[in-house]
């Protein structure tokens, strides 16, 4: 068996040699963070060398006046959200964070792993506002910028995130920060009828109450809407939306401020230790219809109820029936067990021409193969 190199480097220059080599030697890396989502992915053949990032934790300025920040990409989130907080501000990015809240905003970017604020704020493409990262060549490359007026350049931010490390490694990225509001109100009701969950999502998106987030729960037959309304006036947001609610027939209708549990059980709800997680990208007036075939694995579903974005654990033996079921639906594997993502490919297949355009996309920023080769769509 060929012997894995473990890579630590501390300095972006240590990463771009340690790709050179291995590219000019024709080996190939695996990037891997906390790993925290390390089984997501097209199951690969061991890597040459594993190249983690974790000595990348600077956090490199912090610029409270202006709302941003630059973070190497082994910065935990957690840990640079306690400084946030210090000046009332956060990256509005609230994903599950693995075990001891080890996610780093690395992986998070790599993965474009979400939560329930991007509702509100959108998906980690969303709050870069600018990138550092390695090729395989050895060159370092920046795009974007620190201030959030900057537009020009090439936008290797969207291009690295949510590619999963194949085209590059990100060594730190800049972001946009957001207020962190003093307190919250969560408006929830209940319902059995998938049809009426879906309306009242509709509804309420389309209400004017600025909600900070829309999810939806369903579990063996019941579900439920949460609505939370954050900052100046929040409870009376809350009512209001506690109202709507009442009045689009769903039942045990609830206000609480004390809603941290709520968002956290619809957090965890997107990861499984023992099963399988599928995210389901739908259109969001299909939301009943993906319901009804959650309901029919005996699944669990939390989501994104006004955008179309739905997280089921499932039994590994459902996995073909529900991607059949929700068609044509996008679904993509995220946790499962080895065994069935060597035999049931995580990623759904997308059309040829935008195959063909990831993988040349792949060419021009990795020619060689060398970063994390096979992991991403279509064995990229």
């Amino acid at each position: 068996m060929a012997t894995i190199n473990q890579a630590a480097p501390e300095t972006f220059a240590e990463v771009a040699e340690i790709l050179a080599g291995a590219s000019a030697e024709q080996r190939t890396v695996r990037i891997r963070g906390a790993g925290t989502k390390s089984g997501w992915g097209r199951p690969t053949g061991a890597a040459s060398i594993e190249l983690g990032t974790g000595a990348l934790n600077e956090i490199l300025e912090h610029n409270a006046g202006d709302h941003t920040a630059v973070l190497e990409a082994g910065v935990p989130l957690a840990e640079a959200q306690r400084l946030f907080a210090q000046a009332g501000q956060r990256v509005a990015l609230d994903p599950p964070l693995g075990p001891g809240n080890a996610a780093t905003i690395g992986g998070i970017m790599a993965t474009a792993d979400s939560g329930p604020l991007r509702h509100r704020f959108g998906a980690p493409r969303d709050l870069v506002l600018g990138v550092t990262v390695a090729l395989s060549d050895g060159a370092i490359a920046t795009s974007g910028s620190k201030v959030i007026k900057n537009v020009a350049g090439y936008d290797l931010a969207k291009l690295f995130a949510g590619a999963y490390g194949t085209l590059g490694v990100i060594l730190s990225v800049s972001l946009r920060l957001h207020p962190l509001p003093e307190a919250g109100t969560t408006a929830l009701g209940a319902t059995s009828d998938p049809d009426a969950l879906a309306a009242a999502a509709v509804a309420l998106a389309r209400a004017p109450l600025e909600f900070e987030a829309l999810d939806v729960a369903w579990h063996r037959g019941r579900g439920g809407l949460l609505a939370r309304c954050a900052g100046p006036e929040h409870a009376r947001r809350g009512r209001r939306a506690a109202k709507l609610l009442h009045e689009l027939g769903l039942t045990d209708v609830d206000i609480t401020e004390d809603d941290e549990m709520l968002w956290e059980r619809q957090r965890a709800g997107q990861r499984s230790r023992d099963g399988v997680v599928v995210r389901i990208a739908h259109a969001p007036s299909a939301l009943a219809d993906v319901v009804r075939a959650a309901d029919a694995a005996q699944a669990t579903l939390v989501g994104r109820a006004a955008l179309g974005t739905s997280f089921v654990e499932m039994a590994a033996d459902d996995v073909v029936e529900m991607r059949t079921a929700v068609a044509p639906a996008i679904t993509v594997v995220l946790d499962a067990p080895a065994a069935l993502r060597a035999r049931a490919d995580p990623w759904a297949s997308p059309e040829a021409p935008a195959l063909e355009l990831m993988r040349s996309i792949k060419r021009r920023f990795d020619p060689t193969g060398t970063c994390n080769p096979g992991l991403f769509v279509g064995g990229i």
